[in-house]
C-alpha cells in the first residue's frame, strides 16, 4: 500500500507541475511554444524507435527524429508546397537509406516503422500547434492558448477520471487481450468527467462553445482518448515493455503521458475548424 501511495504521489506531482508548465507555455505562445512541443516529439519519437528496436526492428531513428522535428517546424511556419516537398524528400530518403543495409532482411518493417513514427508522433502531435494557429486567428482575439488548454483538458481528464474510477469500481474489462487493466467502469469515468470539463470550460475560458458543443466534445472526445490509449497499449503489448519509458515519475514515458493527446488535438482542431468556425 505504501508503494502505491508513493507512486500516487509521484504521479500527482508530476501531473501538477506539467500542467503549469503546458498552460504556461500555450498562453505565451510563440517560439517557445514551439520549442515545448518539439521536446514532446523528441521524447516521443526516441521512445517509440525504441519500442520498434525491442521487437528487433531497426527504424532510422536519425532520420526519423529529424522529420518529425522537420514537420512541426513546417506546421508552425505553414510551408505550404515546401511540406509536400519536405515528405516527399523523408519517404524517399528512408527508402533508399535501406539499399545500404547488407543484410537485407525486414527491409518493409525498418521504413515502414520510421515512416510510422513520424507520422504517429509528430503529425498528430502537430495538431496542438495547428490548434494555436488556428485560435490566434479567431475574430475575437487570441484564443490559441485556450483551443490547446481545451483539448489538454479534455484528453487528461478522461485519463485521470478512466485512471480513479477504474481503480475503485473497475470490474468489466474493456479490451483485456489489449490492455488487461482498463475497465468498462473506468472508461464511462473518463466519459463522466470529459463531459464536466467540457462544460466548465464552456463556463469559464471557453464561452465560444456552445452547450451543444460541450456536449458533442464531452463525448466523443474520452472516445478518442480512449482509443489512442488503446492504440499505444497494444504497441507496448506487442514490443513487451510496460512503459515506454521513466521520464516523467509515476507516468512513464512521453508517450504514455501523450498518447491521449494524439488522438483528441486532431479531433478538437477538426471540430473547432469546421463546426465552431
Amino acid at each position: 500500500m505504501a508503494i502505491e501511495r508513493q507512486k500516487l504521489t509521484q504521479r500527482l506531482l508530476t501531473a501538477a507541475v506539467g500542467s503549469v508548465v503546458v498552460v504556461v507555455c500555450s498562453l505565451v505562445g510563440g517560439i517557445p511554444f514551439l520549442l515545448a512541443m518539439n521536446l514532446v516529439i523528441l521524447f516521443g519519437l526516441v521512445e517509440f524507435y525504441r519500442m520498434m528496436e525491442a521487437k528487433g526492428i531497426r527504424p532510422y531513428k536519425t532520420v526519423g527524429v529529424a522529420a518529425g522535428l522537420g514537420v512541426s517546424w513546417y506546421v508552425y511556419f505553414q510551408g505550404g508546397v515546401f511540406s509536400s516537398l519536405f515528405i516527399t524528400l523523408v519517404l524517399v530518403t528512408i527508402m533508399v537509406l535501406e539499399l545500404r543495409r547488407r543484410d537485407g532482411g525486414l527491409a518493409v518493417f525498418h521504413i515502414s516503422s520510421t515512416i510510422l513514427g513520424v507520422f504517429y508522433v509528430a503529425w498528430l502531435g502537430s495538431h496542438i500547434i495547428l490548434l494555436r494557429q488556428l485560435g490566434e486567428q479567431a475574430p475575437a482575439g487570441d484564443l490559441g492558448g485556450s483551443f490547446v488548454i481545451l483539448a489538454l483538458a479534455l484528453a487528461w481528464g478522461t485519463d485521470t477520471g478512466a485512471f480513479f474510477v477504474g481503480n475503485a469500481f473497475g470490474k468489466r474489462k474493456l479490451l483485456p487481450r489489449v490492455s488487461p487493466d482498463k475497465s468498462v467502469e473506468g472508461a464511462w469515468g473518463g466519459v463522466a468527467t470529459a463531459l464536466g470539463i467540457a462544460f466548465l470550460s464552456k463556463a469559464t475560458f471557453a464561452s465560444y462553445l456552445t452547450a451543444v458543443d460541450a456536449l458533442t466534445l464531452g463525448l466523443v472526445s474520452p472516445a478518442a482518448a480512449i482509443l489512442g490509449d488503446l492504440v499505444e497499449s497494444l504497441m507496448k503489448r506487442d514490443v513487451q515493455v510496460k512503459d515506454t519509458s521513466r521520464a516523467l515519475p509515476g507516468h512513464g514515458g512521453m508517450l504514455d503521458r501523450f498518447d491521449s493527446v494524439l488522438f483528441v488535438a486532431p479531433l478538437v482542431y477538426y471540430y473547432l475548424r469546421f463546426v465552431v468556425g
